[in-house]
């Protein structure tokens, strides 16, 4: 990674055609457009601040499942014993935004998933999300429901088929409950990641990549009012448009920027407006729609910022770990900490018990990422790549 952030190339002019024949033209068929050469600054190089960002992110939202979610007009939850709103109202009018996490989290996969996956193949794609995803969430499921056991009365205890079916993170897709309520964001990042194998298995290009945007987009937009409730499921309206952020900032960290970039990320903030709006009217019943698109606004135009350079010279080794933390912390701390604030919620100050629910969930997630997912994504890849040579050689026999 450069220390020097490279001068802006603000809408820089698309390379003329060149003529067939020539190296970089066309076949035979006619004259084309070269790719965009990449900001040779920019591609490859590892971006501390999306580490901070993302668990910037996952505090938002144990935050607001702590301490944003019950407002004294509204139904009550088993958490606290009255509104959270009278406990401790300033700092349930802070945490009540925090929701806003998953939307951010959304538009950060989009931009690494582009990152990670650029020059690698569908077995590497695959592998990769495998050994990600799986180690913490095998953990999460088993200690969220060890916490449910040992703790009744707070959170409905699943069935333990229900248990081990959640294992295979498919859940949502046979309409069994999620072990924690949280799960509902991976069964849209598992569509994200089959709908972009089909770009990764036809090799990621910047026209390629804008064109899966722009047909995403599309049938996002018209899956609602379609009827088919397939093309809904495979469409997920309601998170299109925040990966496809992501897609296009990416696209605007490797090439840099240009108008038809700026037109995927305007026309996702458009639609994002939109869905924040829905997402407040039916679930989170706590904030206001303006409050929740000015930090939207205000988190695309930082992650501007990042994909053009302007943060390239934050390069703190602990943001490392702090984006290392982030997924099972997100993935372990809402029935489980809840739990423990209903039981503690007597013992001490409020926003004390927050606190502390929140730091101990922390160290508990280094915890997982150093002893847990870290070896057993090691195993993961090595009996996965066996795997795959043992098909690879079948094949070829």
């Amino acid at each position: 990674m450069r220390l020097r952030t490279p001068p802006a190339r603000p809408f820089p002019a698309r390379p003329t055609p060149v003529p067939a024949g020539t190296p970089s033209g066309a076949p035979s068929g006619g004259a084309r457009t070269p790719e965009p050469a990449e900001a040779p600054a920019r591609a490859g190089r590892r971006l501390y601040v999306i580490d901070g960002v993302r668990l910037v992110a996952a505090l938002m939202v144990a935050a607001h499942h702590y301490a944003g979610t019950w407002r004294a007009d509204r139904p009550g939850n088993p958490i606290w014993d009255r509104p959270v709103s009278d406990i401790m109202p300033t700092v349930f009018r802070f945490a009540s935004y925090g929701w806003i996490g998953v939307e951010i989290f959304f538009v950060i996969s989009g931009f690494v998933i582009c990152m990670s996956c650029w020059g690698r193949t569908p077995r590497q794609f695959f592998v990769s999300r495998v050994i990600r995803l799986y180690p913490a969430y095998w953990f999460a499921v088993a200690f969220t429901t060890a916490v449910l056991v040992a703790l009744p009365g707070v959170w409905e205890r699943l069935r333990l088929r229900e248990v081990l079916l959640n294992l295979t993170m498919l859940q949502s897709g046979s309409a069994v409950p999620n072990v924690d309520g949280v799960y509902w964001t991976l069964w849209s990042e598992l569509r994200f990641y089959l709908l972009f194998l089909v770009v990764v298995a036809a090799g990621l290009t910047y026209r390629r990549v804008v064109l899966f945007c722009c047909v995403w987009g599309a049938v996002a937009m018209l899956a609602p009012v379609s009827g088919l409730t397939l093309l809904e499921l495979v469409a997920n309206p309601d998170g299109a448009w925040y990966f496809i952020a992501g897609l296009a900032l990416y696209l605007m960290h490797r090439f840099g920027q240009d108008l038809l970039l700026w037109g995927i990320l305007a026309m996702a903030w458009l639609m994002g407006q939109l869905e924040l709006g829905h997402r407040i009217d039916e679930v989170e019943r706590v904030s206001g729609w303006r409050g929740s698109v000015l930090i939207f606004t205000v988190f695309l135009l930082f992650m501007v910022a990042v994909a053009l350079g302007h943060t390239d010279r934050v390069r703190w080794k602990w943001l490392v770990t702090a984006g290392a933390m982030t997924y099972p912390l997100y993935l372990m701390h809402y029935a489980a900490g809840t739990t423990l604030i209903n039981r503690l919620r007597d013992t001490m100050d409020p926003r004390l018990l927050v606190v502390s629910v929140i730091v101990g969930f922390m160290v508990l997630s280094w915890l997982v990422h150093r002893w847990v997912e870290r070896p057993a994504a090691r195993l993961l890849k090595k009996g996965l790549d066996t795997s795959f040579a043992r098909l690879r050689n079948a094949g070829n026999a």
